[in-house]
């Protein structure tokens, strides 16, 4: 590889050289979208380790617009996303997508993540929607660049496996509600205001707001919020079905975190991949008709199926006493050798114990995993093995 780049052109081994991240055991080869209109392209992100600090955040050569915070202890699996610009008010510039981009970036294929919460450390706002003074200053092609990565960092919020939750603390509008709406969850404070007011710009939506916010409130409360560039409340916004919870602001300006925290709390116990299955089944389903719905449910059961009866395969010497604590799951398979899965044999063993010796026939089971997703259930399941394989041998 060495004596390949020293062949090629400078401004391509550049580059190449600008495009590696460091890599190590928890950070991933991160894409470095729209680094051409950052100032530098050194700015990586901080392999994050356990060991190590429970922040993550963009070396020096820049400012943090946007951090990552894990917390420990009991909320070990949540992950705050930190939006920290705080003098333009969190609005949505360059350095700040990129930087938002490149966390996500970082979460979609973190395991150990569980929820996510998107919050705002700058009082009073949550996010005040696109920069617009910065985008005065960028011609036809520089915005249309910049649109183009505001709308992909949207597609990869909503694209995340884990729950997101977004907690409107205070002005959510603009890009700053179509980040909320990218989200599964919303929590606000009763005082917040939001609404999609590109109209009044002389501008659209166009992060995703035009077709997320139809998805969530209807089509004809979507088109009047959208036609007026109306304002609305948090109370407003509950009762309309934009936010899942509305609760009144405290003397410290954070009642609408604190609540998607205690939202977060409740999903973490949850079987991950159960959860995670859920989402996909709904997020894909929606899109398409019941039909195709059924059958993306169908797959997405099965897999989360298969979960449990390896679970429950992993954990059949455990006898826990009835007062104990509900354990935590883990996505990980059970150990190599006498636990390996067999996609059907297994499957109806594990079953079996889970229902009871005998009270599950063979067949139900083979109904289950039936010709349609059989393959892609196989497929899963050797994967997985590899990755068993892979730990006992390290």
């Amino acid at each position: 590889m060495t004596a390949l780049l020293r062949r090629l052109p400078g401004s391509i081994c550049s580059l190449w050289r600008c495009r590696a991240v460091t890599h190590n055991r928890t950070s991933h080869l991160i894409p470095r979208d729209g680094a051409r209109l950052l100032p530098a392209c050194s700015g990586s992100l901080t392999g994050y380790s356990r060991g190590q600090s429970r922040w993550q955040h963009t070396e020096a050569g820049g400012p943090v617009e946007v951090d990552l915070k894990r917390l420990e202890g009991e909320d070990d699996g949540i992950v705050e996303v930190l939006m920290c610009r705080h003098k333009a008010r969190n609005a949505l510039g360059h350095v700040f997508v990129s930087q938002m981009r490149e966390l996500v970036s970082t979460l979609s294929n973190d395991s150990a993540v569980r929820v996510v919460v998107f919050r705002s450390l700058v009082p009073g706002v949550f996010c005040a929607g696109a920069d617009l003074k910065e985008r005065a200053l960028m011609n036809n092609s520089e915005s249309d660049l910049f649109v183009h990565g505001l709308r992909s960092l949207m597609t990869q919020i909503a694209s995340l496996p884990t729950p997101t939750v977004a907690a409107m603390d205070g002005v959510a509008l603009g890009g700053g509600l179509e980040l909320a709406l990218a989200c599964d969850l919303r929590t606000a404070a009763r005082s917040a205001q939001m609404g999609l007011i590109e109209t009044t710009r002389g501008l659209l939506p166009g992060a995703g707001g035009s077709q997320r916010l139809p998805r969530t409130v209807g089509i004809t409360l979507a088109k009047e919020l959208i036609f007026t560039g109306r304002r609305v409340g948090g109370q407003t916004a509950l009762e309309m079905g934009l936010v899942n919870r509305a609760v009144d602001q405290n003397q410290t300006g954070d009642a609408a975190y604190r609540e998607a925290l205690s939202l977060a709390r409740e999903i973490l116990p949850q079987a991950p991949i159960a959860v995670r299955m859920a989402k996909e089944a709904m997020n894909k389903g929606v899109e398409v008709d019941i039909s195709s719905a059924m059958a993306i449910e169908r797959m997405c059961y099965a897999r989360g199926f298969l979960c449990v009866c390896v679970f429950v395969h992993s954990h059949k010497h455990i006898q826990l006493p009835p007062t104990s604590p509900r354990p935590r799951w883990e996505p990980a398979l059970c150990p190599v050798l006498d636990r390996l899965l067999w996609r059907r044999a297994a499957t109806c063993v594990c079953v079996r114990r889970l229902a009871g010796p005998g009270s599950v026939p063979l067949q139900t089971v083979q109904n289950a995993l039936s010709q349609q997703f059989d393959v892609l259930v196989g497929l899963w399941v050797c994967v997985n093995v590899l990755q068993l394989l892979q730990a006992a041998l390290l």
